[in-house]
């Protein structure tokens, strides 16, 4: 393996050393980094440079340690470094290198004389278990001489979240990634011509969920100004593990090992499994709308924690710094459940109370079994579950996983101080949108607005000439709003009416389409959904090892 990469790498900087392709090399503070001229934008690209280091073998659930070190320039070209995890939906780059040391950042920086530039640095999603840094690319936006933005690969998984709460396993290992991360661009973003202290934090899905936590960890505070999450929140259902011991047990025994009560045997088995084992799990459609692991609240072992408390704890105690964010959802987010649709129809009319989120809990199954009744009317009003009432189903998983704690969260956030939440409803169609199976109707999917920002995605080709012009001038119109919040902290655009932070009861927010509009009207479905979390809510806990189990001889 390491011959085929070190051969692999070779080839690629004999291929763009031949090519005379223009380049630049810049000092950081590990060694300098040289970057290549992007062939289609105008701007300079330094591909795969190591921002921390990945502890391996027995440590490999530990914080990163500090990257490498090189006294001579470093060629930074793309070798497709991707972190350990399944190929679950076809997603990852053909020729990857999936290593485990897998701690990379790629800096996309505009070719002008403009120094000081805001940055954004972007986190990629995928449920905490898929995903890299390049999967979608910033390059357009970079090119419009704006901004500097950083792209980068975190731990996923086992790897990244097993949350034990012991000295080898504490928890969090893919959060604490993201922090040095930031670290690292504080100490050298400004050798590229970014600005250090104006930086803005933008995540898609999961990665959504990852700069909510990041704003409010103490670990992370002061090393960003601005969020963007996109289609996720911090206290989704998906977000944090409500119990991350019991989730270790079930994903060993997924894995096929039995022997879980002993928290010292798992521990073990963890340590010892291989990086191959450990990825072989990929199951991101589950019914209660979490993720097979997540980040954690951490349990207090005398390290730094990244989440000390759950985050609505937080929220509620106002215990993070106020600062703009950009928070919005597409009309359709449930649009990502469709892939299940027949699998779960049938099971949905036989005991819908399989399908409630994670994050309720009831005194008994009797009245956990009443409520789902209550929800499934509310959703089905009496039909049942299939092909007639799809758009029902997807109006379900839209609300329980993002529109409704969307809301929950900027309550909360008005209520700490923070004046500075510009909502949007992302509802944009055109013509390459498909139909709705089943419909004759369109809808945004779950994340659309992130790949119409983007370049797209890594399996489709990224050269905008073959798209309409409507959608051309789209695009254009997002990235000037992004680009402006970005840059002003404001969302902006001349396509756009004036828009005005949200000031209560989750309005007024900006639908974003053909016609956008500023909108007053309240989300009535929510009201719904907050009547039921007043009543049932969960809150996360921190893994608590409890004591081998006394074994008596017969």
């Amino acid at each position: 393996m390491w011959f085929y990469a070190v051969a692999s790498y070779i080839f690629l900087i004999s291929n763009v050393l031949s090519d005379e392709t223009e380049s630049r090399v810049i000092v950081t503070a590990q060694g300098p980094v040289r970057g290549f001229k992007d062939p289609n934008e105008d701007i300079f690209v330094y591909y795969g440079i190591p921002y921390a280091t990945a502890p391996t073998g027995s440590q490999k659930f530990k914080a990163p340690l500090p990257p490498s070190q090189w006294p001579e320039p470093f060629d930074a070209v793309d070798l497709k470094v991707v972190c350990p995890q399944p190929d679950t939906f076809g997603l990852l780059p053909q020729n990857k290198l999936m290593k485990e040391d897998c701690l990379i950042a790629s800096i996309f920086v505009p070719d002008t004389d403009e120094k000081n530039l805001p940055v954004v640095v972007y986190v990629h999603g995928g449920g905490f278990i898929l995903g890299y840094g390049n999967l979608i690319t910033p390059k357009k936006l970079v090119n419009s001489k704006r901004i500097i933005a950083v792209t980068f690969n975190y731990r996923l998984g086992p790897h990244g979240f097993l949350c034990l709460g012991t000295e080898d396993a504490p928890g969090n290992a893919g959060m604490k990634d993201q922090v040095a991360l930031l670290h690292w661009v504080r100490a050298n973003i400004e050798s590229f011509g970014g600005n250090p202290h104006e930086v803005t934090i933008v995540g898609q899905s999961a990665g959504a969920a990852s700069v909510g936590l990041l704003m409010i960890s103490k670990m992370a505070r002061g090393l960003f100004n601005k969020v963007i999450p996109e289609s996720g929140e911090i206290i989704a259902p998906f977000s944090v593990q409500l119990n991350p011991i019991d989730n270790a047990r079930e994903y060993a025994k997924l894995l096929n090992f039995d022997d879980v009560d002993d928290i010292s045997t798992l521990e073990s088995f963890y340590k010892n499994a291989s990086y191959e084992l450990l990825q072989s799990v990929d199951n991101l459609h589950r019914a209660d709308f979490t993720a097979p692991v997540a980040p954690c609240v951490e349990r207090d072992i005398g390290q730094e924690r990244f989440l000390e408390d759950y985050p609505l704890s937080i929220l509620k105690k106002g215990d993070f710094v106020k600062l703009p964010i950009l928070p919005g959802f597409t009309d359709m987010e449930g649009l990502c459940h469709v892939p299940v649709f027949d699998q779960w129809k049938n099971k949905m009319n036989n005991k819908f109370e399989d399908f409630l989120p994670a994050d309720l809990q009831f005194t008994s199954e009797n009245e956990k079994y009443k409520v789902a009744q209550n929800i499934k009317k509310f959703y089905f009003n009496d039909k049942p579950v299939d092909e007639n009432t799809i758009l029902n189903y997807i109006n379900y998983g839209t609300d329980v996983s993002f529109i409704c704690p969307t809301l929950r969260t900027i309550k909360l956030l008005l209520e700490a101080g923070n004046n500075q939440v510009y909502l949007y409803e992302y509802a944009h169609t055109d013509i390459s949108t498909p139909l709705i199976p089943h419909t004759k109707r369109k809808g945004a999917d779950h994340c659309a607005q992130s790949l119409v920002i983007a370049d797209g995605i890594n399996i489709t080709h990224s050269d905008e000439n073959g798209i309409s012009n409507d959608l051309k001038k789209w695009k254009n119109t997002m990235r000037e709003i992004w680009l402006n919040f970005i840059t002003k902290g404001k969302p902006e655009s001349s396509d756009i009416p004036e828009w005005l932070p949200v000031s209560g009861d989750g309005i007024p927010y900006m639908v974003l389409n053909q016609e956008s509009q500023l909108k007053y009207v309240i989300k009535e479905r929510c009201a719904f959904w907050e009547e039921i979390y007043n009543q049932h809510y969960r809150n996360p806990v921190p893994p608590t090892p409890h004591p081998s189990p006394i074994k008596t001889e017969l």
